[in-house]
């Protein structure tokens, strides 16, 4: 009898053993994901202070003085918090120099060329406020995903570039850099030189 008990264990468990693994679910491991982003409706404020310049940004963001070791008299950055998102703008006054810092512009952006898949420069010219300029998008992994710059000419030259505190990784930024791409638009309409 015992015999008898061993013979039926040992049979459900070769029974067992062999119900084919198709009929149990596998194990795959979830697809790496991103965080949901909300963005909240755009409000704009004025930002005029004792600068050559003036222009509305975002309301949450913080227009803040650059305090970095090589940052002139008029550098300032427009800082998004929430998005760990940063906007460098760099003044400079225009003597007879208004080709070197295109040049230099150009060449910084052009820097970015490595990591980027494409780089679409689309001109701005708002002949009221005479403001002309060019935004440049930089696609791929680059560093800096937006830059731009703005002139009248004659005295005044304004460069921007958008900076991440984090890796720069186009698939979970997108939607951020797309967001900020529009108050970039804004902030050029909104340039008026002082």
């Amino acid at each position: 009898m015992l015999w008898r008990s061993r013979y039926i264990v040992l049979l459900i468990l070769f029974v067992v053993a062999c119900i084919p693994m198709s009929c149990k679910e596998k194990a795959m491991p979830k697809p790496r994901g991103y965080y949901r982003i909300t963005f909240p409706e755009k409000q704009y404020e004025i930002w005029n202070q004792n600068y050559p310049f003036s222009f509305e940004c975002l309301e949450g963001s913080q227009v803040v003085k650059d305090r970095s070791r090589l940052a002139e008299k008029f550098w300032l950055n427009v800082e998004y918090p929430k998005y760990n998102a940063t906007l460098h703008l760099s003044y400079k006054e225009l003597g007879e120099n208004l080709e070197k810092y295109l040049e230099d512009s150009h060449k910084l952006v052009y820097k970015h060329a490595i990591k980027a898949d494409a780089i679409d420069g689309e001109t701005y010219i708002n002949n009221e406020e005479n403001v002309y300029g060019l935004v440049y998008r930089i696609q791929g992994n680059a560093a800096s995903s937006i830059q731009f710059i703005a002139t009248d000419s004659i005295k005044h030259f304004l460069r921007g570039s958008l900076y991440f505190n984090c890796q720069p990784n186009q698939d979970s930024l997108a939607p951020v850099i797309k967001f900020i791409d529009q108050d970039v638009v804004h902030f050029m309409e909104s340039l008026k030189w002082n």
